[in-house]
């Protein structure tokens, strides 16, 4: 049989996490305000669930509210436009109206217009969930740039009395703009469900039973079979978080060749100079005598790098922001450098620059103070 030749939708390589924005209540509300209805005390919520106080919204604040001052923040720290994002996604079980969307009014309220937008009602996991289609959306070519948002107003579906859960709940926003990459920056997902716990955590009535009660059935409110969840979450999400590493090992792994490859360079460098970890390096001086001894800087960096289970590889050490992109990229041209370090104060114009001419990757590890770009 014939088929039509349809043209595919293809995306980035990889996704990553651009930016995040917060926001959450303005009422602090600690455990004494809260122990009195449930009849306990601060020591109990504190022994059980290491809260002290937390953020709880005003009555005229929507959770639609915070999603939205959280958005405004991812977006503008990512340093794109509210126009470029394709998809709005939103984790909630705080929509004031079953339709429409939240996302469609976040996404109308930020200017990302006519960008794709639904809600995830998944609770817990609905933010996780929301990431994990974003780097799918992106990687597909589905999307270039998505807005993940988990917004909840818990305050107002909470029954103070209720000593199973009231006191773990609060109010707010986190948001997230994903976008594509030039390395991996979101592993592989695992993610499931399991259907027979459907009753445990939950509402206390359907908003079918509310209507219908004529005033003899209680406003639907969170509640959840304590020990269950308690149990659940101890030992199954300890397996699953398990396979979640795994699954990453690989990436896992090549981040940290590449943090033995830049604490073996910096310790031979600094060594070199008669200088401690930590210290300013002399890029000119360290240049000057690369070119006078060939690789003996290398070879001793290569061997430390060999004692830390690392591949060695060629390194040329470059400076911060003091030098200019295109002395970066000669130097790497003339010397063929495997992985280029510098500073991590420079500027995101030199990793655009670098991204673009000879590197495929650019990673900040902060524990060593580098920043590594692997050649392409």
């Amino acid at each position: 049989m014939a088929h039509v030749p349809l043209k595919i939708s293809e995306g980035a390589k990889f996704s990553r996490i651009y930016a995040l924005g917060a926001a959450r209540g303005s009422l602090s509300v600690t455990n004494d305000d809260i122990a009195g209805p449930i009849d306990s005390s601060d020591e109990w919520i504190r022994q059980r669930t290491g809260v002290i106080t937390r953020k709880r919204a005003t009555k005229d604040v929507t959770a639609a509210d915070l999603a939205t001052e959280a958005a405004k923040e991812a977006i503008a720290k990512a340093g794109i436009k509210p126009e470029q994002i394709d998809i709005v996604l939103i984790s909630t079980i705080s929509n004031t109206v079953q339709t429409p969307s939240m996302a469609a009014l976040v996404a109308d309220r930020v200017g990302a217009t006519p960008a794709a937008a639904y809600d995830i009602s998944a609770a817990c996991a609905g933010y996780t969930y929301g990431i994990a289609q974003a780097d799918s959306f992106v990687r597909s070519g589905l999307a270039k740039f998505v807005l993940v948002i988990g917004a909840e107003k818990l305050s107002e579906i909470v029954e103070p009395t209720d000593r199973s859960i009231s006191f773990l709940l609060g109010d707010g926003a986190g948001a997230t703009i994903v976008g594509p990459s030039d390395f991996p920056g979101i592993s592989p997902t695992v993610w499931g469900s399991d259907g027979s716990k459907w009753d445990t955590i939950g509402m206390t009535n359907t908003l079918i039973e509310y209507r219908d009660g004529q005033g003899t059935i209680a406003w639907p409110t969170l509640h959840q079979e304590g020990q269950t969840v308690f149990r659940w979450a101890v030992w199954e999400m300890a397996k699953v978080a398990q396979k979640a590493l795994d699954e990453a090992i690989h990436l896992a792994a090549a981040l940290k060749s590449e943090l033995c490859i830049g604490t073996a360079l910096e310790e031979a460098a600094l060594t070199q100079h008669g200088m401690g970890l930590g210290s300013y390096i002399d890029v000119d001086r360290v240049k000057q005598d690369m070119r006078a001894t060939g690789n003996a800087l290398l070879d001793r960096a290569s061997a430390t790098a060999v004692a830390a289970g690392c591949t060695p590889q060629r390194i040329l050490i470059e400076s911060d922001t003091k030098r200019l992109a295109n002395m970066i990229v000669d130097a790497a041209n003339q010397w063929n450098a495997d992985l280029l370090v510098m500073g991590t104060h420079g500027r995101r114009g030199f990793e655009r620059l670098l991204v673009g001419s000879v590197a495929e990757h650019v990673i900040r590890i902060a524990t060593t103070s580098l920043m590594l770009v692997r050649e392409a």
